[in-house]
């Protein structure tokens, strides 16, 4: 959408949608024209039949859209579900999908219809495996691999104080062996060297103390203070690397709230503005372990600062329980921070990622229109929407609104059908969450939660309508089959 001359476009649609998507599509036209930044278009509404336009399929469009006229590009409903090579196959022009909801269409122009690339970063994740030394060597590659996918760069084997570690070569060699970079963090020397022997790519962490073991072994020594906080230390051992010409990464060691955390920030902008072009970490585990808050806003933060002290790597965790995601949302926060600093912007627009409880736009449809919808029902099936004052459900009978799901059941009349029930109720209770912390609820949908957003196999989802047909069935035939029985 970035040429000279306005595009022609084509959108598809479905009865309940074409009102709402006219109004829209004009309105948006009309700023378009008023604003030379936003990409000029022209545009056309074709309703090809279908009541709801998420049940749209490629087959379906290729039957009943013979042509496309003068449009170079067609847009259909992002829930429109398939592969849609074939229609640009047989139309000869791009089609490609809309936003999920029609009412995002000016964010989707916004973009100029382009997904913000997140695939560029700078930041190393290290990943560590804080239980190393209780794990066999199998259950060590096992959880680097499962790290890995979340986002690692490297594998962090980390050392408890007196517990012994007897496989420590033995593991780094089996990743190394699978082309992992591995690190390996501990406070006793005959680890480290043991570990450096075995390949270890990176050692946490050295002082001025134990610089000794960096002459020894190849790997890349991650330097700390002496003594905590005590920065004269950690630049002394700095010098001393840059002196010998040896590669390093420096750490200031950020501190939990209530002990020290915004002082260690300060260490770290001290530490940058000092050393403008070092490679520096962070360790993240002490905030995003140790802090009884969701995990998505506590790496927003910390890698916002990240960002603008060009720290160049994370050593993370994923240990307690509230922290499970905590590897991967270092992954997508590392990519929207990279992005929006390319682009000199907020970090506002990239992903919903760390979008966990909430989203920006939440009730995209106002009750007005919702009663608008409403009212072209002709047909028994119920629909679910979610507005600012609460859960909206409606067929042809009638459209009810509550903020309790309990309080629509007596208008549902689906007592004699246990499927349609069950499926109303889980429709009901994800639209009450969704009302409940102002998120965007459609129906059929799974509720999304950012990164930890999991996807379910849709067979399940109809599973239960085809048990419940035949349990019917089977009702119908067993008062059929019954004996009549007479008293005489």
């Amino acid at each position: 959408m970035h040429s000279n001359n306005p595009e022609n476009l084509l959108f598809l649609t479905g009865k309940l949608a074409e009102k709402s998507l006219h109004k829209v599509l004009s309105e948006l036209q009309t700023k378009s024209q008023s604003n030379p930044k936003t990409p000029q278009f022209k545009y056309r509404v074709q309703q090809i039949g279908v009541s709801v336009a998420a049940l749209m399929t490629p087959e379906l469009i290729a039957r009943r859209l013979k042509e496309t006229g003068d449009a170079n590009k067609v847009i259909v409903p992002g829930l429109c579900l398939g592969d849609l090579t074939a229609l640009e196959a047989k139309y000869g022009v791009p089609v490609e999908r809309g936003p999920d909801d029609l009412k995002d269409l000016p964010q989707y122009f916004g973009h100029a219809g382009v997904t913000p690339d997140l695939s560029q970063y700078k930041v190393q994740i290290f990943a560590e495996i804080v239980d190393a030394p209780y794990l066999s060597v199998e259950a060590i590659v096992q959880k680097a691999q499962a790290y890995q996918t979340q986002g690692a760069n490297v594998i962090d084997l980390g050392c408890l104080p007196a517990v012994p570690f007897l496989h420590l070569a033995d593991a780094v060699k089996a990743l190394k062996a699978l082309d992992f970079k591995v690190s390996v963090d501990s406070l006793n020397t005959d680890d480290l060297l043991a570990a450096g022997h075995a390949g270890a790519d990176y050692l946490l962490s050295l002082t001025e103390k134990t610089l000794w073991i960096a002459d020894e072994v190849a790997a890349t020594p991650v330097l700390i203070p002496a003594k905590p906080h005590s920065m004269p230390s950690l630049y002394r051992a700095i010098e001393a690397c840059i002196k010998r010409n040896k590669a390093f990464i420096a750490d200031a060691i950020l501190d939990p709230i209530h002990f020290g955390l915004t002082n260690s920030i300060v260490r770290y902008q001290k530490l940058r503005k000092k050393y403008p072009d070092i490679q520096i970490m962070m360790g993240i585990g002490n905030l995003t372990e140790l802090t009884d808050a969701d995990t998505t806003g506590i790496n927003a933060l910390l890698f916002g600062m990240i960002s603008e002290l060009n720290i160049n790597a994370v050593l993370a965790t994923s240990v307690s329980p509230h922290a499970i995601n905590a590897i991967a949302e270092a992954d997508i926060a590392r990519r929207i921070m990279h992005a929006a600093k390319q682009d000199d912007r907020l970090p506002r627009g990239y992903s919903n990622g760390l979008l966990g409880l909430h989203d920006r736009r939440p009730f995209t449809y106002t009750v007005e229109e919702i009663k608008e919808i409403a009212a072209m029902i002709k047909d028994p099936s119920f629909r679910i929407q979610v507005s600012e004052q609460g859960l909206h459900i409606y067929n042809r009978d009638g459209l009810y609104e509550a903020l309790e799901p309990f309080a629509l059941y007596p208008h549902l009349k689906v007592d004699d059908d246990a499927s349609h029930a069950f499926y109303l109720g889980v429709e009901l209770a994800r639209a009450q969450i969704a009302w409940q912390l102002k998120k965007r609820y459609v129906q059929d949908q799974e509720l999304t939660w950012g990164v930890p957003t999991q996807t379910t196999d849709i067979g399940d989802k109809n599973s239960h309508r085809e048990a419940s047909l035949k349990e019917k069935q089977a009702r119908k035939t067993s008062k059929k089959d019954k004996p009549i029985k007479y008293d005489f």
